[in-house]
């Protein structure tokens, strides 16, 4: 997965269309999630689109999480979201202001609001997960 800072580096030199579609190429690029994973368990509440989050644990408490959207888009903001945090001990995830670390991509501005009124939801669930498993 690509750092959040390229990433953004990329983002504020497109425009328009161009950073629709970096942000279908990024959820294409996330890992695979596969069928089974995807239950009402796993679901993101509040998102327009259906959002599956599954997170995982490395043996050296490093968060991995597995996403899916049936929206491209979608997908491509969960991909922001994770590129954040992915792969990071739980102890640092809590520490990262993951709405900050999404400003300058100005997504409210940028998409509508219905593609990204899911996005406090997901954050909720990451910092809940890295709070559980910081604690142990």
């Amino acid at each position: 997965m690509r750092n959040i800072d390229d990433i953004q580096e990329e983002y504020e030199f497109l425009e328009g269309d161009e950073r629709y579609r970096l942000l279908i190429e990024l959820g294409r690029e996330l890992d695979p999630m596969p069928d089974a994973l995807k239950t009402e368990a796993t679901q993101v509440r509040g998102c327009s689109a259906s959002v599956w989050v599954y997170p995982t644990q490395t043996p050296d408490d490093r968060l991995h999480f597995l996403a899916d959207s049936n929206a491209a888009i979608t997908k491509g903001i969960i991909a922001l979201v994770l590129a954040t945090v992915q792969d990071r001990p739980a102890d640092d995830v809590i520490k990262i202001d993951i709405a900050d670390r999404l400003a300058p991509f100005d997504l409210g501005n940028q998409l509508s609001s219905n593609r990204t009124q899911g996005i406090p939801n997901m954050i909720a669930l990451i910092r809940e997960t890295a709070s559980r498993v910081a604690s142990g």
